[in-house]
């Protein structure tokens, strides 16, 4: 199976694209018996999704597919990184990344995505610093406040 570059995997699905897998999902739920594609093709169209409640149902579709699946496992990886990396979630995408990395040292959808999440773990190192920054900012205005009022 080919994966996508990370940056292609941003592109999400049209609204009529991921009915039809989840179509075939609850079509094979009804039955009793999700096949372990089916599965896997509705997961993928949800992690590309921009909605954070479908990202996350995506990602639980994966995360059984790892667990129940062992021969599935490198390409669930992926997915799984990258969903937890569109959530923030950036431990987690990294943890995922990474084993996909040591599986395969030379995959360069696991490379680029490595990258986009070393980028966002910086980012929001910068917000995080900004915004203690903030925070400090206020904390000595306040103080300056209190201690010139006790004069």
């Amino acid at each position: 199976m080919s994966l996508p570059y990370a940056a292609d995997a941003e592109l999400s699905l049209s609204p009529s694209e991921l009915s039809v897998l989840a179509s075939q999902y609850q079509s094979e739920l009804a039955t009793g018996h999700v096949t372990t594609q089916t599965k896997f093709n509705y997961a993928w169209g949800l992690v590309k999704s921009k909605s954070r409640d479908e990202m996350s149902r995506g990602i639980g579709l994966l995360t059984e597919i790892y667990r129940s699946d062992p021969p599935r496992r490198r390409e669930c990886l992926y997915y799984l990184s990258l969903g937890h990396f569109k959530m923030g979630n950036y431990d987690e995408a990294r943890r995922f990344n990474a084993l996909l990395i040591e599986r395969e040292p030379n995959n360069l959808q696991a490379q680029s995505l490595n990258s986009l999440i070393e980028k966002g773990v910086a980012r929001e190192g910068y917000i995080g610093m900004a915004l203690m920054g903030g925070a400090a900012a206020v904390g000595g205005v306040l103080l300056a406040g209190l201690l010139r009022r006790r004069r």
